[in-house]
């Protein structure tokens, strides 16, 4: 490295974001990560034993992936190598693999590679690495904030483990924000702060377990405040309010957290939990969710999960699908939540999706029975030589408009398709087949 480029690098380094400047570099060091780094934990034991495998290291940003690979840099005799997804191709990993090569060849030395963001690398890229990884010429550690089942191809995953860090807990946020105001050397502990308690706790709720945003929001706090006229910094929550950008949602839209997210949307509904059902529709139009996918689910939630217990909220989600075509976002916010609380709020039943999941089971497992005679389209020319509609009884022409007769093929007699709950409407469906069936029409 010449003068220049050191002078460079120095300068990076002094001008690093607090967060950068106080990334830990020992797991005595790590905050998080409890379930993968406490002692005697899979992870500490791998580390301590310099004994890694190809891993993918899976969670939200700010929770230490970038942070642990290089802990495992600094605490490994094997060599370590770090690409970004982001910039690099198929000719720099084939480079770093002949120096791998190279090196277990000629001094029995194996090779890390840290590759960041690798959901970023497209098949082709991915497959360069696997045949390398198989043999054990390099030990790959991946990071990536998308489900590395739907990111990364399957042949390589399986050769990998997957390590999944969760957000950083409260605690974790407020050791890493005293952390920060205290070094002298990395962190803020040159400067005189005062934080009120109330700009911590909001500073730790709406960094949403990102250690990352925690730190960097602090030192904007502190860095853009005048010293009063003590010589001290004072923070106080209108301060960190004002140096926290605009809050986004943490999803993904093709990934795991728009199916975690519709999927706890579906199940509040199911639930009849309507404070559940518009915290997680809000997030996801917070996100930017398409507004017809979010019809889209309530229709078919007003039927898979409330059925004939409230047959309105069918109309009612099918309206709301209309409605936010014609209407659009942002208003169509207001047509969704109303939808969405209806079917939520209504009484549930999941007959209709039963019976008719049934009713496909057996049209595709058991022998297709024939129509029977009488139920036979009869008014075509010659249809009653071949006796179609013989002994037919027409339902209006008895009283309450039914009378009992067989509809199912003969192998199919006893089959219960569809029973009734005694919720909502359905309830009075349930009652009137009862009594219906009970007596000969």
């Amino acid at each position: 490295m010449d003068l220049f480029t050191l002078n460079m690098e120095n300068q990076l380094k002094k001008d690093a974001p607090l967060a950068d400047r106080m990334r830990p570099t020992s797991i005595s060091e790590f905050v998080g990560q409890s379930h993968i780094l406490g002692e005697g934990k899979f992870l500490d034991r791998a580390i301590k034993a310099d004994r890694i495998n190809s891993m993918v290291l899976y969670g939200p940003p700010g929770t230490g992936k970038t942070t642990l690979a290089m802990i495992i840099a600094n605490t490994t005799d094997m060599n370590f190598k770090k690409l970004s997804a982001v910039t690099s191709g198929v000719k720099d990993i084939r480079r770093i693999i002949g120096e791998a090569e190279e090196d277990l060849k000629l001094y029995n030395k194996r090779t890390i590679l840290f590759i960041d963001e690798i959901h970023r690398f497209n098949k082709a890229q991915q497959d360069a690495l696997l045949p390398f990884v198989e043999r054990g010429i390099i030990i790959l550690i991946g990071a990536t904030t998308e489900n590395p089942y739907f990111e990364v191809n399957k042949a390589l995953l399986s050769r990998m483990m997957v390590i999944p860090l969760n957000p950083l807990g409260d605690e974790d946020i407020s050791l890493l924000i005293e952390r920060g105001l205290k070094d002298s050397k990395k962190g803020l502990g040159g400067y005189r702060v005062e934080i009120d308690r109330e700009a911590v706790d909001y500073l730790i709720s709406i960094s949403d377990g990102d250690g990352r945003a925690a730190l960097n929001s602090l030192e904007i706090g502190v860095l853009s405040t005048p010293k009063d006229d003590r010589g001290i910094i004072h923070i106080d929550l209108d301060t960190i309010r004002e140096c926290i950008l605009v809050k986004s949602a943490r999803y993904d839209k093709g990934g795991n957290e728009h199916y975690d997210t519709i999927s706890a949307f579906i199940k509040s509904i199911r639930g009849t939990d309507p404070d559940a059902t518009l915290y997680w529709l809000a997030k996801m139009i917070d996100a930017g969710e398409d507004p017809k996918f979010i019809a889209r689910r309530i229709i078919i939630a007003a039927s898979e999960d409330v059925g004939n217990a409230d047959p309105r909220a069918l109309n009612v989600a099918v309206s709301a699908f209309k409605a936010i075509d014609a209407i659009g976002m942002p208003e169509g916010r207001i047509i969704l939540a109303q939808a969405a609380l209806y079917v939520a709020c209504a009484p549930k039943s999941n007959a209709a999706y039963i019976g008719i999941d049934e009713a496909l089971k057996d049209v595709r497992e058991k022998k297709i029975g024939e129509v029977p005679g009488h139920l036979k389209e009869a008014s075509y020319a010659g249809a009653s030589k071949l006796g179609h509609g013989k002994g037919y009884r027409y339902p209006h022409d008895y009283r309450r408009g039914y009378v009992k007769q067989r509809y199912l093929p003969e192998e199919l007699m006893d089959a219960n398709y569809y029973r009734p709950t005694e919720n909502g409407y359905e309830g009075r469906i349930r009652e009137y087949l009862k009594n219906l069936f009970d007596k000969d029409g």
